[in-house]
């Protein structure tokens, strides 16, 4: 907030809520006070005996929010979620949010906090930022323990054989460290350990992170991590957590952090927020124990997938659905004027500058020139069955003209629209857009995963590049077409496979503005997510570790005489 601006900041906004005591937030659920595990007065773990208790509700309708590709800002999935649900209840629906939580190195880097804004945020703002339940220092340490007995097994002997060429398995930390990407382990005296080349990766890129998001139950957690594997013996074997004896210990750390958080907006709507994946190298969905049980729990249940369709809701469509065995009934596609300006090539938006100020001019043909890219993921979505309702996301600097150009190509393409002002209004911001959504949760669904698991991982991985990228088809090395032939030996065949890539575009390349045609997708590395449970392609450059810029968020936040947090946003 600018002092000239007089407007209240969002945490000012969070911190002024009328909250409720969470057991009052819980029980319009159906959850009782017996199954929930109270961090204060606000904040409460979900223990799993609730889902046997709500085992007889009807499910509720399943809703994801995706967007369009994004500018390096976001284009606000997460507010939207918010601002739907508090709409919803307003319209007399029931509503129950399942969202991601927030990683503690965008908060204090370059992005800022994602507890959403305005008046469609999930309270309170400084837990959701910034630790919360602490479950993501716990899969931090279950993490690192795996690493720490991968080296000391090495240090002790290496009795199974491991090929220290092929450990794979990094250390995490949940902070924006690039000094920690590349490093050397095991320097030092003899007993310091065994010299090795090795790295760090944010928590949020971490497996056993992923593995919490698409685990149902406590047990599934501990067999998936069983499976995960951190390199391979010198007869190509796999090496397993199993085989090390760390994934009991794991789980023990890991078993608070199964339970979802609950937590509500500044309307009192309750909202689950557990796991973190990232987007771009991961699932980029929330957890999958959250959607179980939030199923049971409303009549509308809101759930948020990660940057584009293209993405985070390709992904939650043939990976998470398939997790879980539920089938979504509507998604929310959103759009910013923004959004479709910068992919009509004629601008450029950094994380962390203010727009350019000629974006902010009032000029429908540049959202006209990007708006390909809003009519390309409006066929993503309709790709796997599902009606998508495009919500634009207004922002103080639109103009109608712009707006209405967004509602023509969505007219174009048969959806309905809607301009939506929760940021600024809350609910009552949303009440077109809730509408909208329950019209077309009530239409019947054709639902479709894009691949088969039984066709080859390549089949598997052309096929998103050309139906959901629109790719002409994919580059492999032979030593990655190779490496798909022994993961398909190895019995890996059959899963589901994550590209990852840039989210800055709808092809490898994050110049590539709008739906670009006429390339093809480089894979210049595959792995196996074993524990997880899918193949991930890597195509272009990926950080698994972000670094901070030259002034991070971590700068303007503090804390005041009274022990209040300052500066967070």
């Amino acid at each position: 907030m600018s002092v000239t601006d007089p407007s209240p900041s969002d945490l000012e906004i969070s911190r002024a809520a009328d909250l409720l005591p969470i057991e009052e937030v819980a029980a319009p659920a159906g959850i009782a006070a017996e199954h929930l595990e109270p961090y204060g007065r606000y904040i409460a773990k979900v223990a799993p005996t609730a889902l046997a208790a709500l085992a007889d509700r009807a499910p509720a309708k399943y809703v994801v929010i995706t967007a369009v590709t994004p500018t390096p800002l976001g284009e606000g999935k997460t507010t939207t979620a918010i601002g739907l649900a508090q709409g919803l209840s307003l319209l007399g629906h029931r509503s129950m949010l399942s969202l991601r939580q927030p990683s503690l190195g965008p908060t204090f880097g370059i992005k800022g906090g994602a507890a959403g804004a305005g008046y469609s945020q999930v309270v309170p703002m400084e837990a959701v930022n910034l630790h919360l339940t602490g479950d993501f220092h716990a899969v931090t340490s279950a993490h690192n323990l795996l690493t720490a007995m991968v080296d000391n097994h090495l240090h002790h002997g290496n009795d199974l054989g491991i090929d220290t060429r092929t450990v794979a398995w990094r250390r995490v930390l949940d902070v924006n460290d690039r000094a920690l990407r590349n490093v050397i382990v095991g320097l030092g005296a003899r007993m310091d350990g065994v010299p090795r080349q090795a790295g760090f990766d944010i928590t949020a890129a971490s497996e056993v992170m992923v593995i919490l998001s698409l685990s149902t139950s406590l047990r599934d957690l501990r067999e998936r991590l069983g499976r995960i594997v951190v390199g391979y013996t010198d007869a190509g074997a796999p090496v397993s957590a199993e085989d090390l004896k760390a994934a009991g210990a794991m789980a023990v750390m890991l078993r608070d952090a199964v339970k979802p958080n609950l937590l509500q907006t500044l309307e009192n709507t309750p909202a689950l927020i557990h796991a973190g994946p990232f987007g771009n190298i991961a699932t980029g969905n929330s957890s999958v124990v959250a959607d179980l049980l939030g199923i049971r729990t409303a009549d509308f249940l809101l759930t948020e997938a990660g940057f584009g369709a293209d993405m985070g809701a390709e992904r939650f469509f043939d990976v998470k659905c398939r997790a879980s065995g539920l089938r979504p009934d509507a998604a929310v596609l959103v759009v910013t004027v923004r959004a479709l300006k910068t992919h009509s090539g004629r601008y450029q938006v950094v994380a962390g500058r203010p727009l350019p100020l000629e974006m902010l001019e009032e000029n429908p043909e540049d959202v006209r020139l990007g708006g390909a890219n809003l009519a390309h993921h409006i066929e993503i979505v309709r790709r796997f069955g599902v009606s998508p309702v495009v919500a634009i996301n207004a922002f103080p600097s639109d103009h109608e003209s712009e707006h209405e150009v967004i509602r023509e190509i969505a007219a174009e393409a048969g959806v309905r629209v809607a301009v939506t002002r929760h940021v600024a209004d809350g609910g009552k911001g949303a009440l077109e857009l809730a509408a909208l959504v329950v019209e077309a949760a009530q239409e019947p669904t054709s639902f479709r995963y894009l691949y088969d698991l039984d066709a080859p991982l390549v089949e598997k991985i052309e096929l998103v590049a050309r139906e959901i990228y629109g790719a002409d088809g994919i580059d492999l090395s032979p030593s990655v077409a190779q490496e798909l032939r022994r993961f398909e030996v190895l019995g890996y065949g059959k899963f589901p496979v994550v590209i990852a890539k840039t989210h800055l575009s709808l092809s490898s390349d994050p110049t590539l503005m709008g739906a670009p045609t006429g390339w093809r997708m480089p894979v210049r590395e595959v792995r196996a997510a074993v524990g997880a449970g899918y193949v991930y392609a890597i195509s272009g450059e990926m950080r698994t570790m972000p670094g901070l810029p030259k002034h991070p968020a971590a700068e303007r936040i503090d804390i005041d005489e009274d022990g209040n947090v300052v500066g967070l946003s």
